[in-house]
């Protein structure tokens, strides 16, 4: 009987498997075989761990966003100003998932067209679970007098929608361009974001 480490080892390997494999060529064509393949397993092993191709891909997303979470939280634990948390946390979130793609040629949004309405749903909750992490830093932000008064649920939001444009949804990374590239662009869009916020 296998433990959960075992367990966790399998599906980690299967996700693994499948950003491998949809980098490759992309989601249409990667199929359970390809992945039992690639992990050395058999294709009855992978319906163990996942029910669904589209389940694979999804989970993978999932993880990336979860890497995303943490690195908030770390960052917004931070003992440094509320501005350089908020700017850091903006300019991660933006390099944690073009990290986590840019060995893909294609954009998200090309390479997961064919669950784009599950892809949807699901990104709308990641936007809302990230737009969480920034509002309590806000919130602190703002009862501490570093930030002026303001809505901080709207301004979370609309700071990740002015961020939203430097994610590799539409554009693959080598159309977004260089990493450096990205990260002076998201730390000149966070330094604009930050000018409105800051308390006079």
């Amino acid at each position: 009987m296998k433990d959960a480490t075992q367990i966790r080892d399998v599906k980690g390997a299967i996700l693994d498997a499948a950003d491998r494999l949809l980098a490759r060529s992309g989601y249409k064509k990667m199929t359970i075989d390809d992945l039992a393949a690639e992990v050395g397993i058999g294709k009855g092993s992978v319906y163990l761990h996942f029910s669904s191709k589209e389940e694979i891909a999804l989970s993978h997303i999932d993880a990336v966003i979860e890497r995303v979470k943490t690195r908030l939280h770390e960052i917004a634990q931070k003992k440094t100003s509320y501005e350089s948390r908020l700017k850091e946390m903006l300019i991660e979130r933006v390099l944690c998932r073009f990290d986590s793609v840019q060995h893909y040629t294609q954009s998200l949004n090309d390479i997961l067209s064919k669950i784009r309405p599950s892809l949807l749903e699901r990104r709308k909750r990641y936007f809302e679970e990230e737009a969480r992490i920034f509002a309590a830093l806000l919130r602190d932000g703002v009862n501490d007098g570093a930030f002026a008064r303001i809505n901080v649920e709207d301004i979370a939001r609309s700071l990740l929608l002015a961020t939203n444009s430097l994610l590799p949804y539409s554009l693959s990374t080598q159309e977004l361009g260089e990493r450096n590239e990205i990260e002076k662009r998201a730390s000149a869009l966070a330094d604009l974001l930050l000018k409105g916020l800051i308390a006079r």
